[in-house]
């Protein structure tokens, strides 16, 4: 994965400065087993298109399998395109092809099928259906995360709550969109307080472009203003490890770089990016859901009891074994 090499070489002056974070005051480094308890065995990503389009998973797990190899832990991609956990969907969604996929249609069949011991949560950024903020949209976001923490909750899993990535007006429009996803990850963030999990990965992402478009007015981390480039998902990556303790992921300028630091980092990456580009269509084809125009993903057997999956190919025959 190669992206834009455009930052300076002051960046870690720049990261530490623009999005508060103090690296001599950073989490600790990870023990022998890793940045997870050791219960940890199976991690499912939740979603819409952002985690489904899956770059900052792949950092995530590329790196956790390249510096701990002996302890296997699953990382499962489920994020859907246009997904909401608020259940709302504008008029005309797609062009009027279809409504919104809710979350609440699905997370039974994913929490029994992958039985996962933590659930990284990523919602918000169609929550708001690209509307100025409205208290009854907003109330529907919160029910929904609620909603979604006690089921998962009720499941046996943790659950790690992440907040939306920014919105980017200049490149997307809808004006007061911006300030709406402000609200919603501030209202996260203040769950804290409440001994909920929260991952800040929103506000350290709009310091970040704030920063750079003060030199560089047509910087960008999003051509669309809502999915991130390879370097908006760096940035989600880099939040997520530095929240588990990763410290050393605070002065890597991008993925690849973080690898470097491994032995065989560039083709563990690689390896881990071709299967969950694999998995990630298998599992929500098994899983199923109401959103038109999906992959449809090659054939998985999954063990009802543990949650294991073997992958298999249109004839049937094994090509992969998840433990």
């Amino acid at each position: 994965m190669k992206i834009r090499t455009h930052l300076s070489t002051l960046f870690l002056i720049l990261l530490s400065s623009a999005t508060g974070i103090s690296i001599a005051s950073a989490a600790p480094s990870a023990n022998s087993s890793g940045w997870f308890p050791p219960t940890v065995k199976r991690i499912v990503f939740l979603g819409d298109s952002i985690t489904y389009a899956g770059q900052y998973v792949d950092d995530i797990a590329a790196y956790q399998h390249a510096r701990f190899p002996d302890r296997p832990i699953e990382f499962i991609n489920i994020g859907l395109p246009s997904e909401t956990v608020s259940g709302l969907s504008e008029p005309g969604h797609a062009g009027g092809k279809f409504p919104r996929p809710d979350l609440h249609e699905r997370l039974a069949r994913v929490l029994d099928k992958t039985k996962p011991d933590l659930v990284f949560a990523c919602y918000g950024m169609n929550d708001g259906i690209y509307q100025p903020f409205d208290e009854t949209r907003f109330q529907a976001f919160r029910s929904g995360i609620e909603w979604l923490r006690a089921q998962v909750e009720k499941s046996g899993a943790k659950i790690i709550h992440v907040t939306p990535p920014i919105f980017d007006e200049a490149k997307g429009g809808h004006p007061g969109y911006a300030a709406v996803l402000d609200r919603y990850a501030e209202w996260l963030l203040a769950q804290r307080t409440n001994d909920w999990d929260v991952v800040d990965l929103h506000f350290p992402m709009k310091n970040f472009l704030a920063a750079q478009r003060a030199t560089n007015a047509t910087f960008a981390l999003s051509h669309d203003g809502v999915h991130p480039d390879e370097l908006g998902h760096w940035l989600m990556a880099q939040q997520i490890l530095l929240h588990l303790g990763v410290t050393e992921a605070a002065t890597a300028r991008n993925a690849d770089e973080l690898m470097a630091r491994v032995p065989d980092g560039a083709e563990i990456f690689r390896r881990e990016q071709k299967d969950q580009s694999l998995w990630k269509d298998a599992w929500l084809t098994a899983i199923g859901h109401q959103r038109p125009g999906m992959k449809r993903g090659a054939p998985i057997e999954i063990n009802p009891q543990t949650g294991a999956a073997r992958l298999l190919a249109q004839t049937n025959s094994v090509v992969n074994l998840k433990p």
